[in-house]
C-alpha cells in the first residue's frame, strides 16, 4: 500500500505543516498530476483547496512537471527542478521523475490556495492607531499655541520681579 509524506505550506503565512498519509487515505493520490487542485479533505484539512506543487520518489529524484507520465527519466536540463547550473548556458543529464503521482513517490509537496473563510464576531469599528496620534499631536499643538513663547529678556525681568 501506498504511504506518502504530505507537506501543506500557506502562503499567507509562511508556515508548513507535514502529515503522514497511508493505506486507503492514500488512494485518492496516485494518479494526481503536478499542478491539480484537490480537496484538502483527502488530507485531513476539510474546507480548504490545495494545489500539488511537487514531490520526490523513494530514492530522493524529485519530480518535474514537463515530464509526462510516473515514469523516472534520464534528461539533459538546462535549469529548474532539479538542476541548478553553476555557469550560465551549462546542460547536464539529470535523472529525474514524472509529473504524475505513483506508489513509488515517498513526498508530496501541496500548497493551500483556498482556505476557509473565518467568521469574524461583530465589534465596534476601532478607530485606526494613526487618527488618535494625529489628535493627540493636534492637541498639544492648541496647548503650545495658547502659551506664547517669552523672550529671554521677558524672561529676565519676571526673574528679577
Amino acid at each position: 500500500m501506498a504511504k506518502f509524506k504530505v507537506i501543506i505550506s500557506d502562503p499567507e503565512t509562511g508556515k508548513s505543516n507535514f502529515v503522514e498519509v497511508e493505506g486507503t487515505r492514500a488512494i485518492p493520490l496516485i494518479g494526481r498530476k503536478l499542478g491539480e487542485i484537490i480537496d484538502g479533505a483527502v488530507v485531513g484539512l476539510s474546507g480548504q483547496k490545495l494545489q500539488i506543487t511537487g514531490g520526490s520518489d523513494k530514492d530522493g529524484f524529485p519530480m518535474r512537471p514537463n515530464i509526462h507520465g510516473g515514469v523516472r527519466a534520464a534528461v539533459v536540463i538546462s535549469e529548474g527542478v532539479g538542476f541548478k547550473p553553476s555557469q550560465i548556458g551549462e546542460r547536464k543529464r539529470k535523472t529525474i521523475r514524472g509529473n504524475i503521482i505513483t506508489e513509488e513517490i515517498v513526498q508530496i509537496n501541496m500548497k493551500i490556495t483556498k482556505a476557509p473563510k473565518k467568521i469574524e464576531k461583530e465589534e465596534k469599528p476601532k478607530k485606526p492607531e494613526k487618527e488618535e496620534k494625529e489628535k493627540k499631536v493636534e492637541t498639544k499643538k492648541k496647548e503650545t499655541e495658547k502659551k506664547p513663547k517669552k523672550t529671554a529678556k521677558e524672561a529676565k525681568k519676571e526673574a528679577v520681579e
